[in-house]
């Protein structure tokens, strides 16, 4: 790096010898503005602590507003503490029961369920979409239907389902795949539909043909679209699953919607909060933990956030 003071005395000397010196001493400056930037201090990137507590610290204080909203309705006596118990007893009774082998078992079978009718809602979304995509004639015929049956409320799949399958696992699956393969086939569809037409022909031209052509080029390029669709998806995907566990019974599988009509039933106040607290927290988790982490990386690799984000 040259030494800008050494530059700066002779470059001013050469000024004053001139009929000029504010002229040289303006222009010494400009030239120089750039290095003199290099000598700037560099903002040092967050730690991954740094970084975790920057995304931790809003949702902490969202949850501590939320309990103590809860505690001052709870103390305003809107509602007998036996209809609605305060913050202190639900989380003593969630304590209690997450160690229990019966809280785990039943959110492991919810858990597979929805894994399974995510993951077969994901197969059956794609080569939906992809129909749909390479054929115009089958878009113009189901590309309205499908949007359709996306707005339909789960619950009234559920007569259906069980008229078919009856108060079988099979039931909460098909309308588990119902609610959440449209969201993930509209995603796919709607993130082509945005791909310019030129990067499509010019692929072409280079020789994608067949599955390297979707695989290559279709499908990573409507990525942004098709991950928020997945998200919408298994969103749709547990709302799904939580009605059909509460209206399906299934006689030896225990599960988190089981559990949580068995304590509408007995009155149980607390293990009914205890149990909406577990379905919010599951869902919150596995988008933050896995849906979050796609779309970060999605972006990341788009230019979309900086990389210490």
């Amino acid at each position: 790096m040259p030494n800008l003071d050494g530059l700066r005395a002779r470059r001013a000397r050469r000024g004053a010898d001139g009929t000029d010196a504010q002229a040289a001493d303006a222009t010494l400056e400009s030239e120089f503005s750039g290095l003199d930037a290099l000598d700037r201090p560099v903002a040092a990137h967050p730690t991954t602590i740094g970084r975790v507590w920057r995304s931790l610290w809003p949702k902490l204080a969202a949850i501590a507003i939320a309990i103590l909203a809860w505690q001052v309705i709870v103390w305003s006596g809107w509602k007998p503490e036996y209809a609605l118990p305060g913050p202190g007893p639900v989380f003593g009774t969630l304590i209690r029961e997450v160690s229990e082998e019966g809280l785990q078992q039943a959110i492991l079978i919810t858990l597979r369920r929805g894994l399974v009718g995510f993951l077969l809602a994901c197969v059956i979304g794609v080569l939906l979409a992809l129909a749909v995509v390479r054929f115009k004639t089958l878009r113009t015929a189901i590309g309205s239907l499908i949007s359709g049956i996306q707005t339909m409320p789960s619950i009234a799949w559920f007569p259906l389902a069980i008229l078919l399958f009856q108060l079988t696992e099979q039931a909460i699956l098909f309308v588990v795949i119902l609610g959440a393969a449209p969201s993930i086939a509209n995603g796919l569809i709607s993130g082509v539909d945005h791909i310019p037409r030129v990067l499509l022909r010019a692929a072409t031209v280079m020789g994608a043909r067949g599955t390297d052509y979707y695989r290559h080029v279709l499908l990573p390029a409507a990525l942004p679209s098709f991950v928020a669709g997945l998200k919408q998806g298994w969103a749709f995907a547990w709302r799904s699953l939580m009605a059909g566990e509460l209206l399906v019974i299934i006689a030896g599988q225990s599960s988190i919607g089981q559990r949580l009509i068995f304590s509408r039933d007995t009155s149980d106040a607390q293990g009914l909060l205890v149990m909406m607290i577990v379905i919010l927290v599951i869902g919150i988790v596995i988008d933050a933990a896995f849906f979050g982490t796609i779309d970060r990386s999605v972006r990341r690799r788009w230019g979309l956030v900086e990389e210490s984000a």
